[in-house]
Protein backbone atom coordinates (compact mmCIF):
# COMPACT_ATOMS: atom_id res chain seq x y z
CA UNK A 1 0.00 0.00 0.00
CA UNK A 2 1.15 3.52 -0.67
CA UNK A 3 1.34 6.42 1.72
CA UNK A 4 -0.78 8.96 0.15
CA UNK A 5 -0.19 12.89 1.54
CA UNK A 6 -2.22 16.13 0.63
CA UNK A 7 -0.23 18.29 -0.63
CA UNK A 8 -1.49 22.10 -1.98
CA UNK A 9 -4.28 20.27 -2.44
CA UNK A 10 -4.03 17.58 -4.33
CA UNK A 11 -2.96 13.82 -2.88
CA UNK A 12 0.05 12.65 -3.91
CA UNK A 13 2.02 9.70 -2.78
CA UNK A 14 4.46 9.93 -0.09
CA UNK A 15 7.61 9.41 -2.28
CA UNK A 16 6.73 12.12 -4.52
CA UNK A 17 6.58 14.51 -1.62
CA UNK A 18 10.09 13.39 -0.58
CA UNK A 19 11.24 14.20 -4.35
CA UNK A 20 9.73 17.59 -4.06
CA UNK A 21 11.25 18.97 -0.81
CA UNK A 22 14.95 17.24 -1.95
CA UNK A 23 14.62 19.65 -5.08
CA UNK A 24 14.19 22.90 -3.22
CA UNK A 25 16.45 24.24 -0.96
CA UNK A 26 16.44 22.60 2.05
CA UNK A 27 17.65 25.35 4.97
CA UNK A 28 16.62 29.05 5.39
CA UNK A 29 19.68 31.46 5.44
CA UNK A 30 18.92 33.83 8.07
CA UNK A 31 20.48 37.19 8.95
CA UNK A 32 19.46 38.39 13.02
CA UNK A 33 18.28 41.99 12.96
CA UNK A 34 21.03 44.33 13.54
CA UNK A 35 23.86 42.03 11.98
CA UNK A 36 24.09 44.34 9.16
CA UNK A 37 26.77 47.39 8.86
CA UNK A 38 24.76 50.57 9.33
CA UNK A 39 26.42 53.23 6.35
CA UNK A 40 25.77 56.75 5.81
CA UNK A 41 24.57 57.92 2.58
CA UNK A 42 27.52 59.50 0.49
CA UNK A 43 27.78 63.19 0.89
CA UNK A 44 27.45 63.56 -2.88
CA UNK A 45 24.27 61.71 -3.42
CA UNK A 46 22.07 63.23 -0.06
CA UNK A 47 21.59 66.43 1.70
CA UNK A 48 21.90 66.08 5.50
CA UNK A 49 22.20 62.80 7.70
CA UNK A 50 21.43 59.66 6.37
CA UNK A 51 21.54 56.10 7.36
CA UNK A 52 21.14 52.99 5.72
CA UNK A 53 20.88 49.34 7.04
CA UNK A 54 21.32 47.34 3.43
CA UNK A 55 18.74 43.96 4.04
CA UNK A 56 19.86 42.32 1.44
CA UNK A 57 21.92 42.35 -2.02
CA UNK A 58 20.37 40.88 -5.44
CA UNK A 59 21.53 37.53 -5.95
CA UNK A 60 20.73 34.88 -8.47
CA UNK A 61 17.61 33.97 -6.57
CA UNK A 62 16.06 37.58 -6.65
CA UNK A 63 16.72 40.39 -8.85
CA UNK A 64 16.25 43.25 -6.14
CA UNK A 65 18.27 44.50 -3.64
CA UNK A 66 16.05 46.34 0.19
CA UNK A 67 17.09 48.54 2.94
CA UNK A 68 16.03 50.14 5.51
CA UNK A 69 16.93 54.28 5.00
CA UNK A 70 16.55 57.03 8.06
CA UNK A 71 16.50 60.32 6.87
CA UNK A 72 17.19 62.96 9.94
CA UNK A 73 14.66 66.23 9.46
CA UNK A 74 15.46 68.14 6.62
CA UNK A 75 17.66 65.44 5.17
CA UNK A 76 16.93 64.13 1.03
CA UNK A 77 18.23 62.52 -1.49
CA UNK A 78 19.68 63.79 -4.43
CA UNK A 79 17.76 63.97 -7.67
CA UNK A 80 17.81 60.41 -9.27
CA UNK A 81 16.16 57.10 -11.07
CA UNK A 82 16.19 53.55 -11.02
CA UNK A 83 16.29 51.46 -13.94
CA UNK A 84 13.31 48.90 -13.21
CA UNK A 85 11.76 50.99 -10.44
CA UNK A 86 11.55 50.84 -6.73
CA UNK A 87 9.04 50.34 -4.19
CA UNK A 88 9.54 52.61 -0.68
CA UNK A 89 7.45 51.37 2.39
CA UNK A 90 7.60 54.09 5.34
CA UNK A 91 7.96 52.68 8.69
CA UNK A 92 7.93 55.86 10.68
CA UNK A 93 8.33 59.82 10.38
CA UNK A 94 6.99 61.51 8.12
CA UNK A 95 8.37 62.39 4.81
CA UNK A 96 8.62 63.98 1.24
CA UNK A 97 8.35 62.63 -2.35
CA UNK A 98 8.48 64.34 -5.88
CA UNK A 99 8.64 63.67 -9.41
CA UNK A 100 10.41 65.85 -11.51
CA UNK A 101 7.31 68.40 -12.34
CA UNK A 102 4.84 67.52 -10.32
CA UNK A 103 4.56 68.66 -6.71
CA UNK A 104 5.62 67.90 -3.37
CA UNK A 105 3.70 65.13 -1.81
CA UNK A 106 3.94 63.86 2.05
CA UNK A 107 4.37 60.51 2.65
CA UNK A 108 3.47 58.67 6.16
CA UNK A 109 3.64 55.24 8.29
CA UNK A 110 2.34 52.57 6.24
CA UNK A 111 2.60 54.48 2.91
CA UNK A 112 3.80 52.64 -0.09
CA UNK A 113 5.27 54.61 -3.16
CA UNK A 114 5.93 53.66 -6.27
CA UNK A 115 9.00 55.03 -8.35
CA UNK A 116 8.58 54.12 -12.02
CA UNK A 117 11.18 53.10 -13.89
CA UNK A 118 13.44 55.67 -15.21
CA UNK A 119 11.79 58.41 -13.59
CA UNK A 120 13.40 61.68 -11.79
CA UNK A 121 12.33 61.85 -8.32
CA UNK A 122 13.80 62.23 -4.76
CA UNK A 123 12.97 61.36 -1.10
CA UNK A 124 13.59 62.78 2.23
CA UNK A 125 12.30 63.75 5.29
CA UNK A 126 10.42 66.72 6.52
CA UNK A 127 12.36 69.84 8.16
CA UNK A 128 10.50 68.69 11.65
CA UNK A 129 10.88 64.78 11.59
CA UNK A 130 13.04 61.98 11.28
CA UNK A 131 11.50 59.46 8.49
CA UNK A 132 12.95 55.77 7.43
CA UNK A 133 11.36 53.57 4.20
CA UNK A 134 11.83 50.17 3.31
CA UNK A 135 13.37 50.62 0.41
CA UNK A 136 13.50 47.60 -2.45
CA UNK A 137 15.26 48.00 -5.04
CA UNK A 138 15.17 46.20 -8.84
CA UNK A 139 18.66 45.93 -10.48
CA UNK A 140 19.48 46.01 -13.63
CA UNK A 141 22.70 45.03 -15.48
CA UNK A 142 24.15 45.53 -11.75
CA UNK A 143 23.00 48.65 -11.23
CA UNK A 144 19.78 49.51 -9.19
CA UNK A 145 20.00 53.75 -9.31
CA UNK A 146 21.58 56.10 -11.46
CA UNK A 147 21.99 59.98 -9.18
CA UNK A 148 21.78 63.15 -10.54
CA UNK A 149 22.39 66.57 -9.03
CA UNK A 150 21.17 67.61 -5.09
CA UNK A 151 17.43 68.93 -4.58
CA UNK A 152 18.40 72.78 -3.58
CA UNK A 153 16.82 74.06 -0.59
CA UNK A 154 14.46 76.14 -2.89
CA UNK A 155 13.01 72.71 -4.44
CA UNK A 156 13.15 70.78 -1.06
CA UNK A 157 11.04 73.94 0.67
CA UNK A 158 8.65 74.26 -1.90
CA UNK A 159 6.05 72.07 -0.32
Amino acid sequence: MITKIRYYGLWLPLFAICSVAQAQNSSLNIKPAGTQNVVFGAAENFTGRVMVEPLFQADKDINTSAAYVTFEPGARSAWHTHPTGQRLIVISGTGLTQIEGHLIQTIRPGDVVFCPPQVKHWHGATPNSIMTHLAVTGIADGKGVEWMEKVTDEQYQAH
